[in-house]
């Protein structure tokens, strides 16, 4: 982990889902698995803040590009919900 800016608890596979800002990724690990190393969900993504739905939908914060996506899990490019304008104060900004 490189600068990890968030962390939850995904209870229904008992794992953390990790921010890895500067390694531009956001991981799952198991906490049951033993493993040294998380499984990569998403990618390329300058990720600073993570929520998840009651339908295990991910919600990430990219600071980058000044966006959030929501993201159902295993998906890679996810759906803009807010942002993705530039960064400003307009309705459409971040």
């Amino acid at each position: 982990l490189n600068s990890p800016s968030d962390v939850l608890i995904d209870k229904e596979t008992d794992s953390l889902i990790i921010c890895d800002r500067e390694n531009q990724r956001v991981l799952r690990w198991s906490r049951r698995s033993g493993t040294t190393q998380g499984e990569i969900l998403i990618d390329n993504i300058k990720c600073c803040g993570l929520a998840m739905d009651e339908q295990r939908n991910l919600y990430v914060s990219d600071k980058e590009k000044h966006e959030v996506r929501r993201y159902q899990l295993g998906e890679k490019n996810g759906t803009l919900i807010a942002g993705g304008n530039g960064e400003g104060d307009g309705f459409n900004q971040l």
